[in-house]
């Protein structure tokens, strides 16, 4: 699954679900909605960079840390691309490391760092603390508290999805998460789901996402800011203050480079019409295991994938009525009364 549209979708249908329970945060949520999305993806996918540059055109390709030998623009050589910050070069693979279970809590720490993992039952706890503080002294308004509310929903599918937190039964092709049904996963949920079901416009909405700025409010919650407030008090451990220029520097990155890999990600998708129905592109048919789009859709329908992606909504309202519980005062936010997400 390509992260993006996996995660735009768990925002959406949590979003949805919250609405249909009454919860306080749920206009919020659609008053800012680009970067309540923009938290459901890059508040944690650090690593949305590129991997390469493609010698013959100069053109970035790639997405860091997924390896890239020959350019998928000319089929030539790539070399590797770095970060510029402050007279160093940072390798995709070296920020991924740095920063990325420092955005996901629950997993993806390096070996030597795994002992500061968050537990799930603690989850709601340092969500509650971060947004607490961002309210405390942020001065954070609708608009960062939607950011967070959506890297919260990222962090919940993530866990579940890659079998994090039990609990997730999809057995789709071969499995719950895996090389060859990540595919039917994207291109079911952005057709089937996403434009048939929804009537969702894929072009304006990653295009709204990748255009919202940096949440200063993202750095507290990686804890590479000055430690402070009760997410200091309740999670002493981890924090690295010497790492919050660089992680901004990074979360810039992630927002330029987002927008040419969800143009990529648009024409990848696209469906053409073939003798037999609808045909997707070769490279993914191939991927999926030989699957026509028809037979994606089928698997889909026979592995019920449509009812896994409600479960994971419901599970991360779930984590949102938690959150609300041990932070009341979000119910009040005038959300009105801060700039809208760009």
């Amino acid at each position: 699954m390509s992260g993006l549209i996996g995660h735009t979708m768990y925002g959406i249908l949590a979003r949805h679900e919250a609405r249909a329970r009454g919860l306080p945060i749920a206009g919020l949520l659609a008053r800012h909605d680009a970067t309540y999305l923009c938290g459901a993806y890059l508040g944690c996918d650090i690593q949305t960079m590129p991997e390469a540059v493609c010698v013959d055109t100069g053109r970035e390709v790639g997405f860091g840390t997924v390896p890239v030998e020959r350019s998928p623009i000319t089929g030539g050589a790539v070399r590797p691309w770095s970060l510029a910050f402050d007279g160093r070069e940072y390798r995709p693979r070296a920020l991924h490391d740095r920063f990325y279970g420092r955005a996901h809590l629950i997993f993806g720490w390096t070996a030597a760092e795994r002992q500061h993992a968050v537990p799930w039952d603690h989850l709601a706890d340092y969500v509650a603390a971060t947004i607490g503080d961002a309210i405390d002294f942020l001065g954070a308004g609708g608009r960062s508290i939607a950011y967070l509310f959506g890297w919260l929903v990222h962090i919940v599918g993530d866990s579940l999805i890659k079998s994090q937190h039990p609990g997730l039964r999809l057995h789709l092709v071969d499995g719950t998460y895996t090389p060859t049904n990540r595919p039917i996963q994207d291109l079911v949920t952005f057709h089937e789901v996403g434009r048939a079901e929804l009537g969702l416009d894929w072009e304006r909405t990653l295009g709204a996402l990748a255009a919202t700025p940096v949440e200063p409010a993202q750095l507290h919650a990686m804890r590479v800011a000055r430690p402070r407030g009760a997410l200091a008090a309740i999670f002493p451990n981890a924090w690295a203050p010497g790492d919050e220029a660089l992680a901004r520097c990074v979360l810039a990155e992630n927002r330029r480079y987002l927008a040419p890999c969800a143009e990529r990600l648009l024409d990848e998708y696209r469906l053409t019409d073939g003798p037999d129905g609808p045909m997707c592109d070769a490279t993914l048919s191939r991927l999926a295991g030989g699957l026509t789009y028809r037979q994606m859709v089928a698997a889909a329908e026979q592995a019920h994938f449509r009812d896994a992606l409600d479960f994971i909504a419901h599970e991360t309202v779930d984590l949102f009525e938690q959150v609300l519980d041990r932070e009341p005062r979000v119910a009040g936010l005038d959300a009105t009364s801060h700039p809208a997400a760009r």
